[in-house]
């Protein structure tokens, strides 16, 4: 645990960086998640030189925000995300050892990436190792997540109530009481464990019949978890959606959002499909 700690630790710098440089992207991401369309479609081609409409990408909406709120304003929900990843970073690992959860080979995690032939064994320890922290570590950081998504939902309706991270806070527990802070989970876990598993597996059948050198070996499960999560995708849409959905924000009620009984009726809604 002191090991997994340490290098949690050492990479928070970084991942700060990287989260508070990318986070307008992240921002324009959500907003087109939740459906907004601010901006009309412009006319273009595709690639076969057909003509269509195409809807605004991500930095025309980054445009469109800071038109609107000015520079400052493409940050907001940023300070929530931090607070989650500091959580996420500093916790995870007590919260694996206060359930009691006994993970030996968290301690020395196996080398999969070898030129020797795989062993199903080892690759079924590393995805039981990341699929204990990944979910402990969804746990931890998800009510700052929903804060921060709330936050940024609140630019479609202009909630003055969101514009600050104590009074969203408030607000949320306020509309939803504690549980206020989980909603979405369920699909997060959902899309983010099938990502972990099936990447793992995926990765393992690939290295022992297809890919047989280190070197190579090396980029396989980056390329395979890319091609899970574009799968999982509409999976993190649903969470983003339910995170909204019921509060007092516009951005979560008719006519904007339906009322979904349930994170399952929002997965079969034909407009959320329609939008992922």
């Amino acid at each position: 645990m002191d090991e997994i700690e340490k290098e949690k630790i050492a990479a928070l710098p970084s991942q700060l960086l990287i989260t508070t440089v990318c986070h307008p992207m992240e921002y324009a991401k959500v907003l087109i998640q939740l459906g907004y369309e601010p901006l009309p479609p412009r006319r273009s081609t595709t690639l076969f030189g057909r003509p269509a409409m195409i809807l605004p990408n991500v930095f025309q909406y980054i445009k469109f925000i800071k038109k609107s709120d000015g520079f400052f304003g493409c940050y907001r929900g940023l300070s929530a995300r931090v607070l989650g990843l500091i959580a996420s970073s500093q916790l995870t690992s007590k919260v694996i050892f206060a359930c009691g959860i006994d993970l030996p080979e968290i301690n020395d995690p196996p080398n999969i990436i070898t030129d020797e032939e795989p062993k199903l064994e080892d690759h079924y320890k590393l995805g039981r190792r990341d699929m204990i922290m990944h979910t402990a570590s969804v746990v931890v950081s998800y009510p700052f997540h929903v804060v921060s998504v709330r936050m940024m939902a609140s630019f479609i309706g202009k909630e003055e109530d969101y514009s600050s991270l104590l009074g969203a806070i408030v607000s949320i527990y306020r509309d939803d009481g504690i549980l206020g802070f989980f909603h979405g989970i369920v699909p997060k876990l959902v899309g983010d464990l099938t990502c972990v598993a099936v990447t793992g597996i995926l990765t393992y059948y690939v290295n022992k019949y297809l890919v047989k050198t280190k070197d190579l070996r090396f980029y396989t499960q980056p390329l395979l978890t890319f091609i899970t999560s574009t799968i999982t995708y509409p999976l993190v849409v649903v969470s983003t959606c339910m995170a909204v959905a019921g509060s007092s924000l516009r951005a979560g009620r008719p006519p904007l959002m339906p009322a979904y009984p349930s994170w399952q009726s929002c997965w079969r809604d034909p407009a959320q499909k329609q939008a992922t």
